[in-house]
């Protein structure tokens, strides 16, 4: 099938259908689109390398990948090329999410227990689907989905779905169930006598015997990443109090690595970011109490932090600033699932609401993203030989990051999703 003609077809039926994806490994790789390559001259090209975007760029894209960038006269495309021309627009590297529940939507909506509860499973994969597509047509070509809330290995079928070109989303990293200790999470409130009972939103996990095993199954299932809640609020007046032990998140972090897998941790206080960053998590979530030492020592040992501006307590921009002082790398992740899918933009806005610069909000939603996730030879820079995950805004994100929000273009593996 000729790329011209799946292009047109694009246009007319998505996002209903997806097109492109045979194949996919763990990194979500889909299989190189038959036909010609693609020439995609916008005004500006942002490559995530630079500071400001270049005037006068284009890109080559063939197959899955990108093949030249560069100033457009001395781009030479083949006779057969087809050219994009996309006026008015920057081009970027597609965007991250890099903190996701597609298995959820909007509190406002059906509360978190009612979902957790009472939304049969087909149901929630039903909205997942939409989650994913409309996260897709919104820039962000991968997300790190951090956890099912209650929806088993659901996300583990959802990425396989979209990697076989069965539904069009975003590449998934998945962690599955996710890990808590007993007590600490949700749903709450139930009788005594049944309360062992009710479904709960993440797998609990105890000791050294059972968080091995745990950590073990879940990858046996299909994690990419394992994540574990550090604190939740457990404590006698319902306060975030921190749940695994040192020695347990030591163990976790530990047996995850040997695996060749990072850990993600929930955390809101300051102790439970200590003893994530002493166990050496990849990131640690949220972090509304963090402390200008606790961010030191992420900083010391390499820890990432989302901070999920969007969800969370109001003082997010003076823990940002402690994060940034402290040389914190910054990643974006908004939490969508209680943030609306497809309005993932709102997070990296809230980055620069909340004290970044455009650049370095545009940065923590691409380039640091992708280091984070250890991706940054396949995604999250608009250069040769990674794979052709392009977006195209009109106006320019380093300068106005309501741009992001503008969104012309979509292409992801070299498939286009959305176009003029």
């Amino acid at each position: 099938m000729r790329k011209s003609f799946l292009i047109a077809v694009a246009a007319a039926v998505l996002p209903s259908v997806v097109f492109g994806q045979g194949r996919g490994g763990r990194g979500g790789a889909a299989a190189a689109p038959a036909g010609p390559p693609t020439l995609l001259v916008p005004d500006r090209v942002w490559d995530g390398i630079d500071a400001s975007p270049h005037e006068g760029w284009a890109v080559l894209v063939r197959g899955e990948r990108i093949e030249a960038v560069g100033p457009k006269a001395q781009l030479t495309a083949p006779a057969d090329a087809v050219t994009i021309t996309l006026p008015g627009t920057t081009l970027i590297p597609g965007l991250i999410e890099g903190h996701s529940h597609l298995l959820l939507h909007p509190y406002n909506e059906t509360p978190w227990d009612d979902q957790v509860l009472h939304e049969p499973l087909a149901l929630r994969v039903a909205r997942a689907v939409n989650h994913a597509r409309a996260t897709l047509l919104a820039g962000f070509t991968t997300v790190r989905d951090l956890g099912t809330e209650g929806a088993g290995y659901a996300d583990v079928g959802l990425k396989q779905a979209i990697n076989q070109g069965i539904i069009p989303g975003p590449r998934m990293v998945v962690v599955t169930k996710a890990m808590v200790v007993t007590g600490s999470y949700a749903p709450k409130g139930f009788v005594t006598e049944h309360i062992d009972e009710i479904p709960q939103g993440a797998e609990e996990a105890d000791g050294p015997d059972k968080i091995s095993h745990v950590v073990r199954d879940q990858i046996k299932h299909g994690a990419d990443w394992i994540k574990v809640y550090a604190d939740y609020r457990w404590g006698p007046n319902g306060e975030a109090m921190p749940g695994f032990t040192q020695d347990e998140l030591n163990l976790i972090v530990n047996i995850a690595k040997s695996s060749g897998r990072q850990v993600a941790a929930h955390s809101s206080t300051a102790e439970g970011m200590r003893r994530s960053a002493l166990a050496g998590v990849a990131t640690i979530e949220h972090g509304d109490g963090g402390t200008a030492e606790v961010f030191k020592l992420m900083a010391e040992r390499g820890v990432c932090y989302v901070p999920t501006v969007s969800v969370g307590n109001r003082n997010k921009k003076a823990v940002l600033q402690l994060a940034l002082d402290a040389g914190v790398t910054i990643c974006n992740g908004a939490d969508s699932g209680p943030l609306a899918h497809g309005d993932n933009a709102k997070e990296v806005e809230g980055l620069v609401a909340n004290g970044l610069t455009p650049l370095q909000a545009l940065r923590a939603a691409t380039v640091n993203d992708a280091k984070m996730l250890r991706w940054e030879d396949r995604i999250g820079s608009v250069k040769a030989g990674l794979y052709a995950d392009l977006v195209a805004v009109r106006g320019d994100p380093t300068k106005d990051i309501m741009a992001l929000s503008s969104v012309v273009m979509v292409m992801k593996n070299g498939t286009l999703y959305k176009q003029p």
